[in-house]
């Protein structure tokens, strides 16, 4: 430990150490980053049952500047709630949101293929990987229509606050991407809906209960089922005949 990281509070320097370790292990994709004075705030604050609103804002705010996602950021903060057996109230998970999306507001905004919130490619993005489709399907003399098609996902539930918006895209991004093999296309649309692309075979039926199933089990994980669809919207669409029509419907889709 460096003498940078030292906390005066045992039980709490313990609580900080266990936390490191399991999200390290579990959902922290760069171990070298992790740690922040901001870590020690809100291990204090947790470890003495006390208000942790403002620590919670602050280390959302130092996740954002630093680039991790809102998911990733909402996982370890579950991670440490789980530690002292207990789970982070709504006032929590909406200044640890603020923060990240303060940090957000003030950091200067890159493009890129992927949406921040949900930490899901972006339309454009799949609009690349349905050329692709449609360039490999003709190749090979079929209809992209007929071995593909969308899978369209709604949870919107009205007009919500931008901080439960964020935990809702942050839920919906790890619900996908654990129902399906890295890398499959898929896409937010914004607004609490999303676009996956899946084959047209015998386990389209399957895949569609899956995500089905990820999306109920992450929003009861995060809280947050009262702020989606319940239940959760989704159904198959077609692909068009031509992948300009296709990219159309995209940008129809779009919110």
């Amino acid at each position: 430990m460096r003498p940078s990281e030292q906390l005066h509070d045992a039980p709490a320097a313990s609580l900080r150490e266990q936390w490191r370790a399991t999200t390290v292990d579990s959902v922290w994709l760069r171990p070298g980053d992790w740690y922040h004075p901001a870590v020690d705030a809100l291990t204090e604050a947790v470890s003495a049952r006390r208000d942790a609103t403002a620590p919670a804002f602050r280390l959302g705010e130092v996740r954002g500047a630093a680039g991790v996602g809102i998911a990733e950021t909402l996982d370890d903060l579950a991670v440490l709630y789980r530690l002292v057996d207990a789970e982070p109230g709504l006032d929590v998970l909406r200044s640890l949101c603020e923060g990240w999306s303060a940090a957000k507001d003030t950091t200067a905004v890159h493009g890129g293929c992927m949406d921040a919130e949900s930490g899901l490619p972006t339309v454009d993005y799949l609009g690349v990987r349905l050329a692709e489709t449609y360039g490999l399907a003709g190749k090979h003399a079929h209809h992209a229509f007929m071995t593909h098609c969308l899978v369209l996902i709604d949870v919107a539930a009205g007009d919500v606050p931008p901080w439960r918006r964020m935990a809702r895209s942050a839920a919906m991004g790890r619900a996908l991407t654990s129902a399906l093999a890295p890398g499959h296309p898929m896409a937010a649309l914004g607004g609490g809906a999303f676009a996956v692309l899946v084959g047209r075979d015998w386990e389209l039926g399957e895949t569609v209960r899956r995500m089905r199933d990820q999306v109920n089990e992450h929003a009861d994980r995060l809280q947050i089922a009262e702020l989606m669809r319940q239940p959760p919207r989704i159904w198959i669409e077609p692909l068009p005949e031509t992948h300009a029509r296709a990219v159309n419907l995209l940008d129809d889709l779009r919110r």
